[in-house]
Order: structure tokens, then C-alpha cells, then sequence
């Protein structure tokens, strides 16, 4: 009687399963057919990627051109071709650029290596490009080399400063030393007392807009083995040839100076203007100077702006503009964006700091909109004592909309330092379909949990106990996913691009990216990653229960069978969840962006890096590599009973020469389901390409949506 009743309740839970996996698997084709209606219909929301041409990209509604293409669509060239100057070749040289020449110095030479000859691509008077003369240099020289003959300057200078031009014409073979060595030699060159030539002073500022291309980490090892203050006297003595051009100007793409003699006795005041241009540097706008005017006067086009009143009579004020921040090194504020921190320096007289002169000054907030939204800024100026950025004597000035105003007593090098906050694409909530199939799912994984529990005589004790540990953690993984994979930081509210911030609050900032802090998406994202493990874990302590019962059919399981695997299968998750959000919080416990390192800002589930550090993210080690050994393992079982007894036959048993070759089919592929060899599947989800990993989302649905309910079937 007892069977009779367990009997029925395997039918009538195996007819509820049945329908449950129609229904999840309707739900997930017709989601499918829906999605590729929507896909089919729906229009693009920005340009296609073909409006941009030759590698330029849309961003803020218009093309962001490469540096050798400029117009509308990055359709106009703006290099010099492909040249051959003497037995010199060059390959293609971008407007303003010197490029290096093809032929190096010999391997036993001084400048192994390193381009012989450097060739400029400009402008002429009527805008048409060409190329200038070629300028060789000796295989004899390198930067250290330079750097030992500082002492002679001043009776060679026009050839050490052509020199170091060369040996600093390609930015990307560029190493820290060359950046300190190139630094001081350049400085010294500025140096008055050490009385260069004129020619060879406008040659350094090319070398200095060259080492300026150099990377962002190639700067920063070079300041932290700078013993000798290289960059700062460097930046000091810039800014003191500032003062000696005259009323004449010196433009490259990465600085540009400006000099102004106030001779009217009357003017005791100067405005300068950098416009924007079609490039993204000094040199692709105009600047102009204006005198004895007494306020700002920016229009669409201006990048930045600086009024200087000196409060006394014929003055010469210096201007220097710094494409970037690479000489400027800070040890308090970290960027980790790609947009460019410009440096304006206003120097008046021979003064180091002209503590009467009053400075106010505008800049143009340049940032892609589409990624990053514009959350604040700081007024800081570069203190040489403290070899870092400060805001002393500067105060925010929002007094003309649309541009971040700063307003210091005394002049030096400025600049704003801006904060934003990253644009966010929050998925969509779960629509009704996802809901009802996760609540079916929900359900079936308890009516499998209860049916085990009260069938559990029927069978051994280890196999209840195993499929309900898995089953528990695949229902609770799917609560907490329904409940929890979702960030509450979507619902906030957001400033747009509005600038208009607290003008009072000056503070410097440590970083130039925000991070709203979510400690209960971080936790959701630890439980997900915890009872996903768990669920795996099971998953793999599954099949070897498997191979238990249909391999060694003879041998009895271990001595504290189910108290190991109990202890395996939620402690190993345990303590890889813990180490791995340990390490994370210990390499950055100091700042407040921690948990995007482990987690997602769109969804509370972990981080996924990009391709240049996916080897050492703690997603790979913690996550994909567990699976992964779990799945081989599960393979390797999975082939083993396959071979040996699903398709093996024996022929002193009748029953196993009955089996049809479409049941063993069967058969074998719902081991591979129980076993989660379909998993496999996600690994393809995985790749970049929309299209692929749409198809494979779909495919890994419909064959692992009822994976726990056929395990009892």
C-alpha cells in the first residue's frame, strides 16, 4: 500500500514537473521570437558606427577624429604621406608632429636603435600641408649622454637642445629615465644663467610637447624615481621664459607660451584666450591677448581663460598651457579617466609668486556626456614645497554659466580638478516574462525539496541528502536574483550635466571618478557568488555520488560520507567567497570605491574586467576557475558511466540488448543535463559579440531552465 501511495506521488509530481519545463521552455522561446521582432524593428539611437570614418568615434554629438583625420566625419586627412628625404624614409607623419625616420643607429653604436633623422609635417601660410627639411642626429648621443654635458650649454646649446629634440621624437620607445634625463637637460637649457641660445630655448619647447605624448605610467615611474626635482625645475624655469618672448607666442600640439610686455603705464591688467579647435590640444585653437580690460569674456569657442591684474605698471606677465597634467605628478589626487587636466600658469615680473597680483580664470569642461556626468570641481594651484596640488588662496567663482571659474590672489601654475560620475547603464527590471519563469522555477526546486523529503525511505539517505543540498541552494540562488541582482543606485536621482555646484566648498578632491557606496548590493553580490558556488559544488558531489552507486556498485561510500561532503559543499564556497572579498577589501580598504572591484555598479553580481587584466581579476580566480575544475570533473565521471553503462553491452543481460540506440541517446543526454555539462554553454556567453552571446543566452536557457526537477525524474 505504502508503494502504491509513493507511486502516485512520483506520477503526479513527474505530470507538474512536466508541465513546468513546457512552460519555462514556451516562455523562453517566446521571449526569444519577441526580442528578435524587437531587434528587427527598432532604430538605432546614435549614428552608426560607419558615420565616423577612419577610427573616429561619436561622442558629445560629434566625431572625435584620430590625430591624422579632422572634419565632419574624420574624412580629411591631416598628415604628411609616406617620404623619402636623402636615403632617410618616413613613414606617414601626423600635421605638427616631427616624425622619426626608419633608419636607426647601429647596435654598437651609443643610440642603438633609436631613429637617426626626424622629419616635421606643418602647415604653410595658406593651410596646405608639407613637410620640412630633414634634421639628423648623431649616433653618438643619448639622453644620458646629454645629461652629462649640462656644464657645456652654454657654448653648445643649439646642438644639445637639436639633439635631445631627436632622441624624444617617438613617445612610445620613451622609458623613465629618458623622461628624467630629457627633463633635465631641457630645464637647464631654460636655465638664464646657464645664457642657451634663443634658437635652441624654442627647440626645447618641441621637446617638451614630445615628452609630453609619453604615457601616463612611463610619467609616473619617472616621478617617483626623481631624486633631483627634475620635473619641478623644469616647470619653474618654463614658466621663467615665459617672461622673456616679448609680446611673441610659442604653439605646439602639448604646450603653448605666451609673453605680454605691459608697456602703458595705464594697463595694469591682461586676458588670455585659448579658443577651442578641431584638435584636442593648444595648438589646434588660436589664442589672443587683450589688455587693461577688467573682466572675462568667454564665448562658445573659448577653452579657457585667464585675467591677471597685476596692480602695477608696465609688467610682463608669462603664460604657459599644459595639454596635460604629466609633469604635474600628485600624490593626493588620482586620475583614472582618459580626459585631459589642462595647467595654465600666470607668472607676472620676475617674482616667484606675486603675492599682489589677483588672478581669475575660466575653463571649458571637456568629458565624453554619454559615459561620465560632471559632478564638481576644485580651484588648486601647484605648491613647489609640498610637490602637489593645493587650494590655498583659491576660491570657486561661478559667475558666468557654462564654464567652472576659480579666482586665486596670487599666480603660479592652476588648474580645476574635476570630479564625475560615470554614467551607469542600468539593466531594465525583470519584465513579467522573467518573473514568471523564475517563479515557476522557484516552485518547482520546492515541490522537488518536498517530494524528496517525504519520499526519503524509499531511497538511501546520501541521495536525498544531496539532491535537496542542491536544490536548496539553487532556490535560494534564484530568491536572491529575483530579489537582490538589481542595484537600488538606479533609482537615484541624477544632475544631468548641470555645473551649477556649491560654490562655497573648495575641498581638493582625492580621485576624479565617484562612486556611490551600495554595502547591500555588495552583499547581494557575495550571497549570489556564494550559493552559485554552492550550487556547483553540489552539482560536482552529485555526480560523484553517481559514480558511487553505478560504478562501485559493490564498495560501500567512505567512512562520514555525508558529513564530508555536507562540509564540502558549503564550506569550500565559504572560504572562497571570504578570501576572495578579503583581498579585494585589503588592497583597497583605504578607498571608497572597494566594491567595484569585486562587484558590478549596473548589477549586484561580480566584476568582470577587461581583457588587459582579466588574468589577475579575482572574477577568473574565483569564480570561473572553481567551475571550471568542478566541470572537468564532472566530464570526466560523465564519460566514464557513459562508456561503461549506458553504452556498454552486456551480453549475458538481456535487458541491455533491448535498449534502442535513440534511448542510450536520451539517456546520455539527460546525464549530461543532471551532470551540468551544459553549462558549458556559458562560456560562450561570454563573448563579446552581442549577436553570439544573445544566441548561446538563449540555447544555455533552454537546456539548463529544469535541470534540478529531472534529476528525480
Amino acid at each position: 500500500m505504502a508503494s502504491c501511495v509513493t507511486r502516485n506521488i512520483r506520477v503526479l509530481v513527474a505530470i507538474v514537473c512536466g508541465l513546468l519545463t513546457v512552460i519555462i521552455l514556451g516562455l523562453t522561446i517566446w521571449r526569444t521570437v519577441m526580442r528578435i521582432q524587437r531587434g528587427t524593428f527598432d532604430l538605432p539611437s546614435s549614428p552608426p558606427v560607419e558615420f565616423c570614418r577612419n577610427g573616429g568615434t561619436w561622442e558629445n554629438g560629434k566625431c572625435i577624429c584620430t590625430e591624422e583625420w579632422k572634419g565632419l566625419r574624420c574624412t580629411i586627412a591631416n598628415f604628411c604621406e609616406n617620404s623619402t628625404y636623402m636615403s632617410f624614409t618616413f613613414n606617414r607623419i601626423p600635421v605638427g608632429r616631427y616624425g622619426p625616420s626608419l633608419q636607426t643607429c647601429d647596435q654598437s653604436t651609443t643610440n642603438a636603435g633609436n631613429p637617426i633623422a626626424i622629419r616635421l609635417c606643418s602647415l604653410s601660410l595658406y593651410g596646405e600641408i608639407e613637410l620640412q627639411n630633414v634634421i639628423i642626429g648623431s649616433c653618438d648621443e643619448n639622453l644620458g649622454t646629454l645629461e652629462t654635458q649640462i656644464d657645456d650649454i652654454s657654448t653648445n646649446s643649439r646642438n644639445i637642445s637639436t639633439e635631445a629634440q631627436i632622441l624624444t621624437s617617438d613617445a612610445n620607445k620613451l622609458t623613465p629615465e629618458n623622461i628624467t634625463s630629457a627633463t633635465k637637460v631641457v630645464g637647464q637649457i631654460f636655465n638664464e644663467s646657464r645664457n642657451a641660445d634663443p634658437e635652441a630655448k624654442k627647440v626645447a619647447v618641441t621637446t617638451v610637447s614630445q615628452l609630453l605624448w609619453a604615457s601616463e605610467d612611463v610619467f609616473q615611474t619617472a616621478a617617483a624615481t626623481d631624486n633631483h626635482d627634475a620635473f619641478a625645475t623644469l616647470i619653474e624655469q618654463v614658466e621663467t621664459y615665459a617672461l622673456t618672448l616679448g609680446n611673441d607666442s610659442i604653439v605646439e600640439p602639448n604646450i603653448a607660451i605666451q609673453s605680454v610686455n605691459l608697456v602703458d603705464p595705464t594697463c595694469t591688467s591682461v586676458r588670455f584666450s585659448v579658443s577651442k579647435g578641431t584638435r584636442d590640444y593648444p595648438a589646434s585653437g588660436p589664442t589672443s591677448v587683450d589688455t587693461n580690460v577688467d573682466r572675462l569674456n568667454p564665448d562658445g569657442q573659448t577653452e579657457l581663460q585667464i585675467l591677471v591684474n597685476t596692480n602695477s605698471n608696465r609688467a610682463t606677465c608669462g603664460f604657459v598651457v599644459y595639454q596635460n597634467d604629466k609633469l604635474f605628478q600628485s600624490k593626493t589626487f588620482t586620475s583614472r579617466s582618459d580626459f585631459s587636466q589642462k595647467i595654465i600658469s600666470s607668472k607676472v615680473g620676475g617674482n616667484e609668486q606675486d603675492l599682489s597680483a589677483s588672478v581669475k580664470m575660466i575653463f571649458s569642461p571637456k568629458y565624453n556626456q554619454k559615459e561620465f556626468q560632471f559632478n564638481s570641481y576644485a580651484c588648486v594651484y601647484w605648491d613647489f614645497s609640498k610637490k602637489d596640488w593645493d587650494t590655498y588662496g583659491c576660491h570657486k567663482d561661478k559667475t558666468i554659466d557654462g564654464f567652472l571659474g576659480c579666482h586665486c590672489n596670487h599666480t603660479t601654475n592652476f588648474a580645476v580638478l574635476m570630479t564625475f560620475k560615470k554614467n551607469y547603464q542600468y539593466p531594465e527590471s525583470l519584465d513579467v516574462l522573467s518573473s514568471v519563469g523564475c517563479a515557476l522555477s522557484v516552485a518547482g526546486l520546492a515541490l522537488t525539496i518536498v517530494f524528496q523529503i517525504v519520499t526519503r525511505k524509499v531511497r538511501k539517505t546520501s541521495v536525498t541528502w544531496v539532491l535537496v543540498n542542491l536544490c536548496t541552494s539553487m532556490l535560494i540562488f534564484n530568491l536572491l536574483f529575483v530579489f537582490g541582482i538589481e542595484n537600488s543606485n538606479k533609482h537615484l536621482e541624477t544632475s544631468g550635466d548641470d555645473i551649477n555646484v556649491d560654490s562655497d566648498s573648495n575641498e581638493m578632491p582625492t580621485r576624479d571618478t565617484i562612486d556611490i557606496p551600495n554595502s547591500s548590493c555588495t552583499a547581494a553580490a557575495a550571497f549570489l557568488h556564494y550559493f552559485l558556488l554552492v550550487t556547483f559544488t553540489w552539482n560536482g558531489l552529485s555526480a560523484l555520488q553517481l559514480y558511487f552507486l553505478l560504478i562501485r556498485t559493490m564498495k560501500p561510500f567512505p567512512r562520514h560520507f555525508i558529513l564530508l561532503i555536507t562540509l564540502v559543499g558549503w564550506g569550500v564556497p565559504a572560504v572562497i567567497v571570504g578570501v576572495t572579498v578579503g583581498i579585494v577589501y585589503s588592497q583597497n580598504a583605504n578607498e571608497s570605491h572597494w566594491e567595484l572591484d569585486y562587484r558590478q555598479e549596473e548589477i549586484c553580481w561580480l566584476a568582470t574586467s577587461d581583457s588587459n587584466s582579466f588574468i589577475t581579476s579575482s572574477f577568473l580566480w574565483s569564480f570561473i576557475m572553481p567551475i571550471t575544475i568542478i566541470l572537468i570533473g564532472n566530464i570526466v565521471i560523465f564519460v566514464i558511466i557513459t562508456v561503461k553503462v549506458l553504452w556498454e553491452n552486456n551480453q549475458n543481460l538481456t535487458s541491455t540488448k533491448k535498449i534502442s540506440t535513440l534511448k542510450k541517446i536520451l539517456s546520455t543526454l539527460s546525464i549530461a543535463v543532471i551532470f551540468g555539462i551544459t553549462w558549458i554553454l556559458a562560456y560562450f556567453m561570454l563573448i563579446s559579440n552581442d549577436d553570439v552571446r544573445n544566441v548561446f543566452s538563449y540555447i544555455f536557457c533552454l537546456f539548463n531552465s529544469t535541470q534540478c526537477n529531472k534529476r528525480f525524474l
